[in-house]
């Protein structure tokens, strides 16, 4: 079986690669190979397609595959809340929080990842076009099959080639440390529009077929990401281990430090509130053209599981 993220080199589907590294996966009786499929509709297309059975990956980039959800489901959360920044340019002097620090600037940001920071600037009152922003693609970022984009997106700010991304805190704290780049918007946190932090979070999904046909290996995916939300909690000091042979040393270094600060964030729980703002931010988007019954988004019959 096969385990697809769109990031490999991040903190945001870390629980996903820490199930695969760590074994987890295994102790529940799968064999699971990981795999990045960038950006993150192609992840969606490929469990579509069958050529891969799970996802990890931004929940609302669902229906990029699986029109209005029709053919996929969330078997639970790897973290709770959008988790992206916005990081912009050190010598804007940019102040924590201040949104209108965008205005006439090139901000790099993946498919579907963009949606996210495009709604966040609009409930802030900022306009792309009478502000001149100029939401984009990172040169480069998707090149190679070693790239990664948080990481590709901290490189192009140092280079000056954009004047600021959204992207994973894995990107975002490689731009703080290079001195390239300042934290603006933590929206998981508290910064910029109260409603932000709900647009999305990232998933482990499955297709309906997948879960038709093997209903006990989506049970037992379910309980490996539980265990392994369970193991960093009680021992960040094993994240290093899951990056062995991802991760360059960089980022190795940093990891540990990242993962016991999302740990707050790490829960399995899907609850009827966090698809309600999920729906709320695909709807006002266009990404589906209304909102999806919670029994139609979440493999319900696997809750249980996620205490």
């Amino acid at each position: 079986m096969i385990i697809a993220v769109p990031d490999l080199i991040s903190t945001s589907y870390f629980p996903a690669i820490a199930a695969v590294k760590l074994g987890l996966f295994e102790e529940e009786g799968l064999d699971v190979r990981l795999e990045r499929i960038s950006p993150v509709n192609r992840c969606m297309e490929a469990l579509r397609d069958g050529s891969i059975q799970f996802a990890a990956a931004s929940a609302h980039a669902v229906p990029s595959a699986f029109p209005e959800w029709k053919g996929a489901k969330l078997l639970a959360a790897l973290s709770q809340n959008m988790y992206w920044f916005l990081v912009l340019r050190k010598d804007l002097q940019a102040g924590k929080g201040d949104i209108t620090a965008v205005k006439g600037l090139r901000i790099g940001a993946a498919p579907w990842v963009d949606v996210g920071l495009k709604k966040l600037l609009a409930d802030a009152g900022i306009d792309e076009e009478r502000d001149g922003v100029k939401i984009g693609p990172v040169p480069g970022a998707f090149l190679g099959d070693n790239m990664n984009f948080g990481v590709a997106a901290a490189k192009a700010l140092e280079a000056g080639l954009i004047d600021g991304f959204w992207a994973n805190g894995m990107g975002a704290e490689v731009a703080v440390r290079s001195g390239a780049g300042d934290i603006i918007i933590d929206a998981r946190r508290g910064d910029g529009p109260p409603q932000a932090k709900g647009y999305t979070f990232s998933a482990l999904a499955t297709s309906d077929a997948f879960i038709r046909q093997h209903p006990e290996a989506a049970a037992a995916a379910v309980r490996a990401l539980v265990k392994t939300h369970q193991r960093l909690k009680a021992d960040p000091g094993l994240a290093p281990q899951a990056t062995r042979d991802i991760f360059p040393p960089e980022q190795t270094a940093l990891i540990e430090a990242l993962i016991a600060r999302d740990l707050p964030f790490y829960s399995p729980d899907i609850s009827r509130q966090t698809l309600d703002n999920l729906n709320d931010f695909q709807t006002a988007m266009g990404l589906v053209t209304a909102p999806v019954a919670y029994e139609d988004a979440v493999a319900t019959q696997y809750s249980r599981l996620w205490q």
